[in-house]
């Protein structure tokens, strides 16, 4: 198939076709000889602007060793991406959520991310992470059961692959105050997180962190979270939604991304500039 609209479900495919021939040594000259087609047809399945057959993704899937549920997941993944039918949003139900969601923080150069109630997950400390987890046991899965240590090691791996990614990034997060007060379960649990995020500051450049306080008003995400990624590759960006329970919600077409931009730009106005966050981050990590 030719030249395609990076659509939610081409960008997460070719992130995902990208991580396993990576995963499995192998180069895009070598993929390209197991489809039998020119080096240039597999930076484009990729980069998301073109898709795959059922018979380029069986050959790839056998060239990177791909085997059981992974494998059919990415054979589904590919079946969405070959869909021309237009929508609104994509909401991504397939196993593995998680890890396109991971290929697509560490390719974006561009993030801008704000939530109400909790610390965006780029900012949060391992025992804040922990925390947050804890709340959800016996909850979202049963009591004890290992999926909550299992979610935490991902987002320590997801952290790692985000901040040593080679892209250059632009980092900007709005953190609501009403998060940087909240009752984690321990004192100091609170005190690491910000002591964190000051860390952050310090190590990165490309980092920006404003605050929102509780008593402005003209917010027009109050109560939810929206993020943006952008690729500075010439392609459309992606907007992207969480939900308390079960898969979050992409956006790729540009109205959509024009109105998430929209809100969050009037919620970085809103919020504290970025010295004036940074010292409050600084004085209730001393308080």
């Amino acid at each position: 198939m030719g030249q395609a609209r990076p659509t939610a479900e081409r960008r997460q495919l070719g992130l995902t076709l990208r991580r396993l021939r990576e995963q499995a040594g192998r180069t895009q000259d070598v993929a390209a000889v197991a489809i039998g087609k020119a080096r240039t047809k597999i930076v484009a399945v990729e980069d998301g602007t073109s898709t795959a057959s059922t018979e380029d993704l069986d050959a790839l899937l056998d060239c990177y060793g791909v085997h059981g549920a992974e494998r059919q997941t990415v054979l589904e993944l590919g079946v969405q991406a070959r869909k021309r039918a237009q929508r609104r949003a994509y909401v991504d139900t397939l196993p593995d959520a998680y890890d396109r969601f991971a290929d697509l923080e560490a390719k974006a150069t561009e993030i801008s991310w704000y939530e109400s109630g909790i610390i965006p997950g780029p900012l949060q400390s391992v025992e804040y992470a922990r925390a947050v987890l804890e709340e959800g046991d016996g909850v979202w899965w049963e009591k004890g059961n290992p999926e909550g240590e299992d979610r935490l090691k991902f987002r320590l791996r997801r952290l790692e692959k985000m901040w040593n990614s080679a892209e250059p990034k632009k980092l900007r997060y709005v953190v609501a105050k009403e998060a940087l007060h909240a009752n984690m379960g321990q004192p100091d649990i609170m005190r690491g997180q910000l002591r964190h995020m000051l860390s952050l500051l310090y190590r990165r450049e490309d980092l920006a962190i404003r605050v929102l306080p509780n008593d402005v008003y003209g917010n027009p995400a109050r109560g939810k979270g929206l993020l943006i990624f952008g690729f500075g590759d010439g392609t459309a960006p992606l907007g992207w939604s969480s939900a308390v329970h079960g898969p979050s919600t992409y956006y790729d077409e540009l109205s959509d991304i024009a109105a998430l931009r929209r809100a969050f730009e009037r919620i970085w106005e809103l919020s504290l500039s970025v010295r004036d966050s940074k010292r409050l981050i600084t004085e209730l990590e001393e308080a």
